[in-house]
Protein backbone atom coordinates (compact mmCIF):
# COMPACT_ATOMS: atom_id res chain seq x y z
CA UNK A 1 0.00 0.00 0.00
CA UNK A 2 2.71 2.30 0.42
CA UNK A 3 4.23 4.67 2.69
CA UNK A 4 1.28 6.67 3.85
CA UNK A 5 1.73 9.70 6.63
CA UNK A 6 -0.64 8.05 8.63
CA UNK A 7 1.72 5.13 9.48
CA UNK A 8 5.02 7.04 9.78
CA UNK A 9 6.28 7.60 13.24
CA UNK A 10 8.96 10.10 13.95
CA UNK A 11 11.38 9.92 17.35
CA UNK A 12 14.10 11.12 19.96
CA UNK A 13 15.11 10.66 22.97
CA UNK A 14 14.56 12.87 25.86
CA UNK A 15 17.03 12.72 28.79
CA UNK A 16 16.49 12.79 32.32
CA UNK A 17 19.67 13.95 33.48
CA UNK A 18 18.58 16.81 35.50
CA UNK A 19 20.80 19.36 34.26
CA UNK A 20 24.26 16.90 35.47
CA UNK A 21 25.06 14.56 32.38
CA UNK A 22 27.56 12.32 34.38
CA UNK A 23 26.97 8.75 34.87
CA UNK A 24 24.10 6.64 33.65
CA UNK A 25 20.17 8.23 33.74
CA UNK A 26 16.74 7.36 32.45
CA UNK A 27 15.42 8.36 29.18
CA UNK A 28 11.89 8.70 27.06
CA UNK A 29 11.99 7.77 23.84
CA UNK A 30 9.00 9.45 22.25
CA UNK A 31 7.46 8.52 18.78
CA UNK A 32 4.51 10.77 17.35
CA UNK A 33 2.69 9.79 14.00
CA UNK A 34 3.05 12.44 11.65
CA UNK A 35 -0.97 12.23 10.20
CA UNK A 36 -2.54 11.21 13.72
CA UNK A 37 -0.93 13.01 16.66
CA UNK A 38 -0.85 9.40 17.76
CA UNK A 39 2.24 9.21 20.67
CA UNK A 40 3.76 6.34 22.10
CA UNK A 41 6.40 7.44 24.93
CA UNK A 42 8.61 5.00 26.55
CA UNK A 43 10.86 5.06 29.52
CA UNK A 44 14.71 3.42 29.03
CA UNK A 45 17.19 2.46 31.55
CA UNK A 46 19.87 5.07 29.09
CA UNK A 47 20.48 5.77 25.63
CA UNK A 48 21.60 2.22 24.39
CA UNK A 49 20.71 0.96 21.40
CA UNK A 50 19.25 -2.19 22.93
CA UNK A 51 16.84 -0.43 24.58
CA UNK A 52 15.83 1.69 21.96
CA UNK A 53 15.52 -1.47 19.84
CA UNK A 54 13.09 -3.17 22.03
CA UNK A 55 10.94 -0.17 22.89
CA UNK A 56 10.52 0.25 18.91
CA UNK A 57 9.17 -3.57 18.96
CA UNK A 58 6.70 -3.31 21.46
CA UNK A 59 5.54 0.22 20.04
CA UNK A 60 5.41 -1.72 16.30
CA UNK A 61 3.19 -4.57 18.28
CA UNK A 62 0.54 -2.73 19.83
CA UNK A 63 0.44 0.39 17.40
CA UNK A 64 -3.38 0.55 15.43
CA UNK A 65 -2.18 1.00 12.48
CA UNK A 66 1.29 -1.33 10.74
CA UNK A 67 4.47 0.77 10.75
CA UNK A 68 5.80 1.81 7.29
CA UNK A 69 8.51 4.74 8.46
CA UNK A 70 10.41 5.58 11.04
CA UNK A 71 12.06 8.98 10.97
CA UNK A 72 14.74 9.75 14.01
CA UNK A 73 17.56 12.09 14.60
CA UNK A 74 21.42 11.23 14.64
CA UNK A 75 22.15 9.41 17.44
CA UNK A 76 24.02 6.39 17.67
CA UNK A 77 20.74 4.96 19.49
CA UNK A 78 19.24 5.05 15.81
CA UNK A 79 21.75 5.04 13.11
CA UNK A 80 23.01 1.44 14.09
CA UNK A 81 23.01 -1.95 12.23
CA UNK A 82 20.54 -3.30 14.75
CA UNK A 83 17.91 -1.26 13.89
CA UNK A 84 18.35 -0.99 10.02
CA UNK A 85 18.29 -4.70 9.47
CA UNK A 86 15.41 -4.67 11.67
CA UNK A 87 13.51 -2.11 9.55
CA UNK A 88 14.93 -4.17 6.60
CA UNK A 89 12.96 -6.93 7.80
CA UNK A 90 9.47 -4.91 8.71
CA UNK A 91 9.82 -3.30 5.21
CA UNK A 92 9.74 -0.39 7.71
CA UNK A 93 11.55 2.72 5.56
CA UNK A 94 13.90 4.30 8.04
CA UNK A 95 15.32 7.88 7.23
CA UNK A 96 17.17 10.20 9.25
CA UNK A 97 16.75 14.07 10.21
CA UNK A 98 19.70 16.51 8.82
CA UNK A 99 22.04 17.31 11.01
CA UNK A 100 21.96 20.75 13.30
CA UNK A 101 18.28 20.67 11.87
CA UNK A 102 16.16 20.12 14.64
CA UNK A 103 13.15 21.45 12.57
CA UNK A 104 13.21 18.40 10.73
CA UNK A 105 11.83 16.81 13.96
CA UNK A 106 9.22 19.36 14.79
CA UNK A 107 6.53 17.01 15.31
CA UNK A 108 8.44 15.58 18.02
CA UNK A 109 10.05 18.57 19.29
CA UNK A 110 6.12 20.19 20.05
CA UNK A 111 5.32 17.22 21.86
CA UNK A 112 8.58 16.64 24.34
CA UNK A 113 6.76 19.76 26.60
CA UNK A 114 3.24 18.44 27.12
CA UNK A 115 3.62 14.99 26.95
CA UNK A 116 7.19 14.86 28.90
CA UNK A 117 8.45 17.49 30.65
CA UNK A 118 5.20 18.58 32.07
CA UNK A 119 4.29 15.12 32.81
CA UNK A 120 7.88 14.31 34.73
CA UNK A 121 9.65 17.49 34.81
CA UNK A 122 13.69 18.22 34.57
CA UNK A 123 14.55 16.01 37.82
CA UNK A 124 17.32 13.35 37.42
CA UNK A 125 15.70 9.78 37.37
CA UNK A 126 18.47 7.27 37.72
CA UNK A 127 17.54 3.95 39.91
CA UNK A 128 15.71 1.14 38.97
CA UNK A 129 12.53 2.27 41.12
CA UNK A 130 12.12 5.65 39.34
CA UNK A 131 12.54 3.62 35.51
CA UNK A 132 9.86 1.36 36.98
CA UNK A 133 7.61 4.46 38.00
CA UNK A 134 8.46 6.06 34.45
CA UNK A 135 7.12 2.93 32.67
CA UNK A 136 4.19 2.90 34.69
CA UNK A 137 2.91 6.57 34.51
CA UNK A 138 3.76 6.03 30.74
CA UNK A 139 1.65 3.70 30.31
CA UNK A 140 -1.34 5.45 31.77
CA UNK A 141 0.00 8.88 29.89
CA UNK A 142 -0.50 7.50 26.39
CA UNK A 143 -4.12 6.69 26.92
CA UNK A 144 -4.84 9.58 28.45
CA UNK A 145 -2.92 11.65 25.24
CA UNK A 146 -4.05 9.20 21.96
CA UNK A 147 -8.11 8.95 23.51
CA UNK A 148 -8.42 11.96 25.75
CA UNK A 149 -6.91 15.14 24.50
CA UNK A 150 -7.70 17.01 20.96
CA UNK A 151 -5.18 18.41 18.77
CA UNK A 152 -5.18 20.83 16.42
CA UNK A 153 -3.35 20.56 12.78
CA UNK A 154 -1.75 23.08 11.01
CA UNK A 155 -3.41 23.35 7.05
CA UNK A 156 -1.72 26.98 5.53
CA UNK A 157 0.13 29.39 6.36
CA UNK A 158 0.83 32.51 4.67
CA UNK A 159 2.55 36.04 4.80
CA UNK A 160 1.69 39.21 4.08
CA UNK A 161 3.88 41.79 4.93
CA UNK A 162 5.15 40.86 8.22
CA UNK A 163 1.81 39.61 9.15
CA UNK A 164 1.79 35.39 9.42
CA UNK A 165 -1.83 33.82 9.67
CA UNK A 166 -2.29 29.81 10.22
CA UNK A 167 -5.21 28.22 9.49
CA UNK A 168 -6.09 25.10 11.86
CA UNK A 169 -8.35 22.09 11.62
CA UNK A 170 -10.82 21.55 13.51
CA UNK A 171 -9.61 19.96 17.27
CA UNK A 172 -9.61 16.51 17.27
CA UNK A 173 -8.08 13.53 19.43
CA UNK A 174 -5.08 11.11 17.88
CA UNK A 175 -8.05 8.75 18.21
CA UNK A 176 -10.70 10.39 16.28
CA UNK A 177 -7.97 11.48 13.67
CA UNK A 178 -6.88 7.11 13.45
CA UNK A 179 -10.64 6.13 12.90
CA UNK A 180 -11.32 8.57 10.02
CA UNK A 181 -8.05 7.24 8.44
CA UNK A 182 -8.49 5.40 5.18
CA UNK A 183 -5.89 4.10 5.84
CA UNK A 184 -6.28 1.81 8.96
CA UNK A 185 -8.07 -1.66 8.68
CA UNK A 186 -11.80 -1.66 10.43
CA UNK A 187 -10.49 -4.46 12.92
CA UNK A 188 -8.30 -2.01 13.92
CA UNK A 189 -10.76 0.51 14.65
CA UNK A 190 -13.44 -1.56 16.11
CA UNK A 191 -10.69 -2.57 18.64
CA UNK A 192 -9.68 0.75 19.21
CA UNK A 193 -13.10 2.06 19.93
CA UNK A 194 -14.12 -0.93 22.41
CA UNK A 195 -10.93 0.62 24.46
CA UNK A 196 -12.00 3.51 24.27
CA UNK A 197 -15.41 2.83 25.68
CA UNK A 198 -13.79 0.92 28.11
CA UNK A 199 -11.35 3.73 29.39
CA UNK A 200 -11.99 6.41 32.24
CA UNK A 201 -9.87 9.57 31.77
CA UNK A 202 -10.73 10.96 35.22
CA UNK A 203 -9.14 7.60 36.78
CA UNK A 204 -5.84 7.60 34.61
CA UNK A 205 -5.67 11.06 36.03
CA UNK A 206 -5.99 9.72 39.05
CA UNK A 207 -3.25 6.95 38.24
CA UNK A 208 -0.78 9.69 36.21
CA UNK A 209 -0.81 11.92 39.38
CA UNK A 210 -0.02 8.93 41.82
CA UNK A 211 3.22 8.00 39.56
CA UNK A 212 3.96 11.71 39.78
CA UNK A 213 3.85 11.99 43.68
CA UNK A 214 5.77 7.90 43.74
CA UNK A 215 8.53 10.42 41.24
CA UNK A 216 8.74 13.44 44.22
CA UNK A 217 8.21 11.10 46.67
CA UNK A 218 11.49 9.28 45.52
CA UNK A 219 13.30 12.03 44.53
CA UNK A 220 13.03 13.40 47.77
CA UNK A 221 14.94 10.60 49.31
CA UNK A 222 18.03 10.85 46.86
CA UNK A 223 21.35 12.95 47.76
CA UNK A 224 21.44 16.48 45.87
CA UNK A 225 23.79 16.25 43.31
CA UNK A 226 26.27 19.45 42.25
CA UNK A 227 28.10 19.98 39.95
CA UNK A 228 31.51 20.83 41.43
CA UNK A 229 34.45 22.43 39.76
CA UNK A 230 38.00 21.81 41.05
CA UNK A 231 41.23 23.61 40.69
CA UNK A 232 43.72 22.73 38.09
CA UNK A 233 47.01 21.39 39.31
CA UNK A 234 49.79 23.69 39.97
CA UNK A 235 50.97 27.96 40.35
CA UNK A 236 49.89 30.34 39.88
CA UNK A 237 45.71 28.67 39.05
CA UNK A 238 45.45 28.43 42.83
CA UNK A 239 44.96 31.65 43.87
CA UNK A 240 41.61 33.28 45.06
CA UNK A 241 40.05 34.45 41.93
CA UNK A 242 36.45 36.21 41.79
CA UNK A 243 33.83 35.26 39.05
CA UNK A 244 34.49 37.65 36.46
CA UNK A 245 38.20 36.29 36.01
CA UNK A 246 37.34 32.71 35.44
CA UNK A 247 36.56 31.29 31.69
CA UNK A 248 33.22 30.31 30.85
CA UNK A 249 34.51 28.06 28.18
CA UNK A 250 36.89 26.24 29.68
CA UNK A 251 35.58 26.43 33.07
CA UNK A 252 39.80 27.28 34.20
CA UNK A 253 40.72 29.96 36.89
CA UNK A 254 42.50 31.96 35.01
CA UNK A 255 46.36 33.32 36.25
CA UNK A 256 45.28 37.35 36.96
CA UNK A 257 47.73 39.24 39.21
CA UNK A 258 50.23 41.99 39.53
CA UNK A 259 52.72 39.45 38.81
CA UNK A 260 51.24 38.01 35.25
CA UNK A 261 52.21 40.79 32.51
CA UNK A 262 49.52 41.00 30.26
CA UNK A 263 50.17 42.58 26.50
Amino acid sequence: MGRSPSRVLRGRPVAHDGGDPRGEFCQTLDLVCVATGWTEPRALRNKAQRWVHEALVDIAGILPFPLRGLDSDNGAEFINAQLLSWCQEQQITFTRSRPYRKNDNCFVEQKNWPVVRQQVGYGRYDTPAELEVLRELYRHLRLYENFFQPQMKLIAKTRQGATVRKRFDTARTPYQRVVASPHVSPQAKHALTRTYLGLNPAGLKRQIARCQDRLIELASHKPEQRKEVGYPPGHPFKRDSSWKEISRTSLLRQPVGPDILMP
